[in-house]
């Protein structure tokens, strides 16, 4: 019988011996390097790989309020998500930084379970920024409380650029708006409707065949994934009282 251990962690009292698995998980299973020349990256072909230090400068830095919920499948650890948490206008943000599954772990709902267990009850706004949709869609599941095509993206228009320049991430905070949410100039959005350009050029061979087969089954709200962007993903949190879902949040004005 398969057993599935969930374990939730906060800073800034998560282990050295936890980020090392979390770590490992991410040089081995979250993608692979496809930097053009004179890009920064690492080499093409070769795993993106993190380590420990890195890991706690990029995701949990001093003074944030960060979380970590990890899952282990049989004693092996099969996924882990990380997150912070600030307020914008008087509403609890609640950001997913890193969300990884082992590859051979994938296809079992992990990621969306993952995000459910990370989630508080306080939070009121949910947000993240990947390559690869199975991401935005596990988010829109745990958060949202409904499909995909379903979002508001006048929300991620109206909202995304205030509540992630009030992040204590560098990267959230400093990221580039790109997509035809956000500007008029077709050059500018290469088909992309809601993302970043974040200048991360780990190969989308696996994001875009999964996008293939969404497209092929269902509606895909936020466009096309050029080379170097993330897909960008926001909505209000449906919140829940004891397991129950309540009244959802409105959008802020």
């Amino acid at each position: 019988m398969t057993t599935e251990i969930f374990r939730d962690f906060h800073s800034p009292d998560i282990p050295d011996t936890v980020l090392v698995q979390a770590a490992e998980l991410f040089s081995n299973h979250y993608g692979i390097w496809n930097t053009p020349a004179g890009r920064p990256g690492g080499k093409p072909g070769t795993r993106v790989k993190l380590n420990v230090s890195r890991l706690r400068s990029q995701h949990l830095p001093p003074g944030a309020r960060c979380s970590y919920v990890s899952v282990h499948v049989d004693e092996a650890l099969a996924g882990n998500v990380f997150a912070c948490r600030w307020e914008y206008q008087g509403r609890q943000v609640c950001w997913i930084t890193q969300l990884v599954v082992h590859r051979e772990y994938r296809g079992r709902r992990l990621a969306t379970r993952l995000i459910e267990k990370l989630r508080d009850i306080d939070d009121e706004i949910f947000g993240i920024m990947s390559s690869h949709p199975a991401a935005c869609i596990a988010g829109s599941k745990a958060c949202a409380g409904f499909p995909l095509p379903h979002i508001s993206r006048h929300f991620i228009q109206s909202c995304a650029k205030e509540v992630m320049a009030s992040s204590a991430i560098p990267y959230v905070r400093d990221a580039k708006l790109r997509g035809a949410l956000f500007s008029d100039s077709a050059t500018d959005t290469e088909g992309l409707i809601s993302g970043a350009d974040t200048e991360f050029y780990v190969d989308h061979e696996e994001p875009l065949s999964a996008l293939a087969w969404i497209r092929a089954h269902s509606e895909w709200p936020l466009g096309d994934l050029p080379e170097g962007h993330e897909f960008l993903f926001m909505c209000c949190v449906r919140r829940r009282v004891n397991g129950h879902p309540i009244k959802e949040v409105t959008s802020p004005a």
